[in-house]
């Protein structure tokens, strides 16, 4: 096994009790670093990930900027750390209310910068056009968002969500920390083994058997019985305020995701709606750029950021 990842500035661990939730949070420098120029920046991460991964990059920024900053970095609900009362289904106007509850507790009547990766950017870029004035900067790292669905969908969408919820879901189990490791250099062959090593520790956990779980409540894998409505995203990117930074790695090739479902030149049409955009892209790195890349992502933060 590799010997894993020492990080240059660890977190600490925070609670926050929000709505019906324990959000659990990693949380870096002080609150009363917090200024209207250097606001308390929030990291969001994806799907199947958890706030912890955002280390790499935290430590990154802390190398090249002396001057510390509040950084919180949340796990979504069914993720990681975060607990709540027990659901098969989970909504994505939740997270936007769970992040909205969030802002208010951390950073009360001021804005603050917001990143999201993936899932993570998809929610921000929706909670920045509900919530202008609450987002000061906004950077969305590869939330391309979904295809597009048609109405005539509705019958088989739905038949297929009571479908599943009559059958248990489970996650895979692993042997040991290693074993995790292994599979998420599997996943992605651009993630050092080192820092694999230490996010195996923090996505998953042994269980009562001694099995190894991640940190993911399988109900995350049922369908969404709701429709993705590409219209309202468009309204939603439309009516954000703050300047926005898309980033993407050079490798990522959205087609190996939806094929033609969702092709390239619809995403950048999305992507035209929104009024103060700047584009980059980190060469060298897929769609986790924040674990394969950081150094060059913490680059681009700091000259956006300012």
């Amino acid at each position: 096994m590799s010997r894993a990842y020492a990080p240059r500035l660890p977190s600490r661990h925070r609670r926050l009790p929000l709505r019906t939730l324990e959000v659990h949070c990693h949380e870096w420098g002080e609150v009363s670093a917090a200024t209207a120029q250097r606001p308390t920046l929030v990291l969001t991460h994806g799907w199947m990930d958890v706030g912890a991964s955002f280390q790499f990059l935290v430590d990154a920024l802390s190398a090249l900027d002396p001057r510390p900053r509040h950084i919180l970095a949340p796990d979504w609900r069914g993720f990681g750390g975060t607990t709540g009362p027990a659901c098969d289904t989970y909504w994505f106007p939740d997270y936007l209310g769970d992040l909205d509850a969030l802002l208010d507790t951390v950073s009360p009547g001021h804005p603050v910068d917001l990143l999201g990766h993936s899932m993570g950017g998809h929610v921000v870029m929706a909670y920045a056009g509900v919530r202008p004035e609450r987002v000061r900067r906004l950077v969305n790292v590869e939330g391309f968002g979904l295809p597009a669905t048609d109405p005539a969908e509705a019958p088989q969408r739905l038949r297929r969500w009571l479908d599943e919820l009559k059958e248990p879901v489970r996650s895979r189990d692993y042997a040991d920390a290693h074993d995790v490791a292994s599979r998420l250099v599997a996943n992605n062959p651009r993630l050092d083994p080192a820092r694999a090593a230490w996010l195996a520790g923090q996505r998953a956990a042994p269980d009562a058997t001694g099995r190894w779980q991640l940190q993911v409540d399988p109900a995350h894998k049922r369908v969404n019985p709701v429709l993705y409505r590409a219209e309202e995203t468009i309204a939603l990117w439309s009516a954000i305020e703050a300047p926005v930074l898309w980033v993407e790695g050079s490798e990522t090739d959205i087609s190996h995701w939806w094929g033609q479902r969702y092709p390239r030149a619809e995403f950048e049409q999305r992507l035209r709606r929104v009024p103060r955009l700047e584009m980059t892209r980190i060469d060298g790195a897929g769609h986790m750029l924040h674990h394969e890349r950081p150094e060059a992502l913490a680059r681009v933060l700091i000259d956006f950021l300012g």
